[in-house]
């Protein structure tokens, strides 16, 4: 079983840049797809980055292609969501999910929340206008 944390988010004007760090305890991150996603007041839970076990395909939500960068470290056992030119529509608490089934990386699977099985707390990422 592993266990994760995230840390990073705040308050940030538009335009600005947060790192979210998911740190995973109790077991090796390199054995697992890790994926972010985000949920807004009243909204459903959204995928917004994944990356798949070996580091080899990373997917994103088509909103935040180009602005947010998903990468890991697997000496320090973290994940991170690298956010740039944040915009108020991105305001949410973004979750970071760890899978031990998705293996192949194959898209559909990879984006959807009910094949992830560890899930952190959540941080809070607000954006002001």
């Amino acid at each position: 079983q592993v266990q994760l944390v995230e840390s990073g988010g705040g308050l940030v004007q538009a335009g600005g840049s947060l790192r979210l760090s998911c740190a995973a305890s109790g077991r090796a991150l390199s054995l697992y797809t890790m994926g972010w996603f985000r949920q807004a007041p009243g909204k459903e839970r959204e995928f917004v980055a994944a990356n798949r076990w070996d580091d080899s395909i990373t997917y994103y939500l088509d909103s935040v292609k180009g602005r947010f960068t998903i990468s890991r470290d697997n000496a320090k056992n973290t994940v991170y969501l690298q956010m740039n030119s944040l915009k108020p529509e991105d305001t949410a608490v973004y979750s970071c999910a760890a899978s031990a089934r998705l293996r192949l990386g194959l898209p559909t699977a990879t984006k959807s929340q009910k094949n992830y099985d560890y899930w952190g707390q959540g941080t809070q990422v607000t954006v002001s206008s």
